[in-house]
């Protein structure tokens, strides 16, 4: 007799397991298009920076602007509690690993200045950067205001995982279609999801685009501390599907943000094939010379009061932003020259543009690190 299955599992599949599939035809890189389109903004790179405070602060959010990407200052770091927050990083990346979890609690436990949101979105539009800040779904309502008068050009909230419906005894939970409304003329990003009907049920509040993955990014814990999460392959793949469907009924193009677990140009070619408009890298920007972190990196859910899902890793300084972007690479693991990657891997698809890019086809395999590797697997031991 047929044992009756009581819950219905789906293989899911992460960088690691697939493959792209090269196309019929070539195309001559530098003639591939990669532009993002943010409703009216467009960014000649399809790549944010995380809003992390190991990784943006304002110099490197006008740095990264001027280089055509949009990188993302969070709202609830150091940067919008301490007036001199150089020092408090200096603080956090000094620690001893073991005491880093309550440093970092006792750190964020400050509140949050006003006046300082306000001065860091400023500081970065006269720096004639493209300002992008982080807020929470918890603290939007208090704080929206203070972004859109200050005059950032686009909002993110994000959290762990987000959805159009939360439920609360506490309070009336953040409705999505209303702070479109109350954003008018700035693109509202919304993260983070990993499912189709989620996706779906977003995009249908209006918003710009969608922040996809929850717990791959390297310092965060979020799948070990509470157990849920999709690898991004999959989870991309739901949400364009999502993406294509809204389209389908309204017209509107909801572009897609993959976000966490993107090591090297390989994974980032990947999430494009995927579906993803574009990326978001955290830990690979800690890398850059310019970030606040100097090589070090920890995770936005780390100094959680009761729950922290997050742990400070080093990475290591490896070079300058624009190496890492643009190369040349001084190293071969897909580390640096992120754009070179992307761009090359397009023309091998015969994709010219990022949409182009989305009908590559791709294949499930297990082998495509290991595959003819020996040699190379056996130095990496020793």
């Amino acid at each position: 007799m047929e044992t009756p299955q009581y819950k219905q599992m789906d293989r899911a599949y992460g960088f690691e397991e697939v493959a792209i599939v090269p196309g019929d035809i070539t195309i001559n890189p530098e003639q591939t298009n990669i532009d993002f389109n943010l409703e009216n903004l467009m960014f000649s790179l399809p790549v944010m920076a995380a809003a992390m405070d190991g990784v943006v602060d304002v110099p490197f959010s006008i740095a990264f602007s001027k280089l055509g990407g949009l990188a993302v200052l969070n709202l609830e770091g150091v940067q919008c509690r301490y007036e001199s927050p150089d020092e408090v990083i200096k603080e956090i990346i000094s620690a001893p690993q073991s005491q880093v979890t309550a440093i970092l609690q006792k750190v964020y436990s400050a509140p949050i200045k006003e006046k300082l949101i306000g001065d860091r979105i400023q500081a970065i539009k006269r720096g004639g950067g493209i300002c992008a800040v982080s807020i929470t779904p918890q603290n939007t309502k208090n704080f929206y205001m203070i972004v859109k008068e200050a005059g950032v050009d686009v909002l993110v909230v994000q959290s762990t995982v987000t959805t159009a419906r939360h439920a609360s005894k506490s309070y009336k939970g953040l409705v999505f279609s209303e702070l479109c409304q109350w954003m008018e003329g700035t693109p509202v990003v919304v993260g983070n999801v990993v499912s189709y009907s989620s996706a779906l049920e977003l995009m249908h509040n209006g918003i710009s685009a969608l922040l996809v993955g929850v717990g791959p990014g390297a310092a965060c814990t979020t799948r070990e501390v509470l157990g849920v999460g999709v690898p991004q392959v999959t989870a991309t793949l739901e949400c364009a599907a999502a993406r294509e469907t809204f389209l389908k009924e309204t017209g509107k193009y909801v572009s897609l943000v993959t976000d966490g677990g993107i090591r090297s140009g390989g994974d980032l070619c990947k999430a494009i094939a995927s579906g993803a408009d574009a990326v978001m890298l955290g830990s690979s920007f800690a890398m850059a010379e310019e970030a606040p972190g100097k090589g070090f990196h920890w995770g936005m859910a780390n100094p959680h009061p009761t729950l922290p899902r997050g742990t400070r890793i080093k990475v290591g300084i490896r070079g300058s932003l624009n190496q890492i972007l643009f190369g040349p690479a001084s190293v071969t693991d897909g580390t640096q020259n992120f754009i070179g990657a992307l761009r090359t891997c397009m023309g091998v698809c015969g994709a010219a543009t990022i949409k182009e890019m989305h009908s590559a086809r791709m294949v499930i395999a297990p082998a495509i690190k290991t595959e003819g590797k020996f040699y190379q697997n056996i130095q990496a031991c020793q």
